[in-house]
């Protein structure tokens, strides 16, 4: 079985940085892509950035410029360095990696993390 596994959350004051990391095991053949979600407190769950594993990036509007996804293809791992970061992006924040195998003719399935919290605040 697939897990995600997320960590670096925490609390951080505004323009301050973190770095969350999200790690995939469970004997994977292959992951599409992977990326970063977040869900504020009465509001929808969100698009914040993804990468492929080519490493094609797509990032929401307003982390452009102060957040950077990368990824380790070979541990199957997803990195978020946030930096100056704001009291709006304070949220849950869900590691997804999707398009997985776990062997190379299966159908593509999409999988989520438990969420990590990040608290921006004074």
């Amino acid at each position: 079985q697939v897990q995600l596994v997320e960590s670096g959350g925490g609390l951080v004051q505004p323009g301050g940085s973190l770095r969350l990391s999200c790690a995939a095991s469970g004997g994977i053949f292959s992951i599409n892509a992977m990326g970063w979600y977040r869900q504020a407190p009465g509001k929808e769950r969100e698009l914040v950035a993804t990468i492929t594993s080519g490493g094609s990036t797509v990032y929401e509007d307003s982390v452009k410029g102060r957040f950077t996804i990368s990824r380790d293809n070979a541990k199957n791992t997803v990195y978020l360095q946030m930096n100056s970061l704001k009291p709006e992006d304070t949220g849950v924040y869900y590691c997804n990696a999707d398009g997985v195998r776990s062997f190379r003719f299966q159908p593509p399935i999409s999988y989520w993390g438990k969420g990590t919290l990040v608290t921006v605040s004074s």
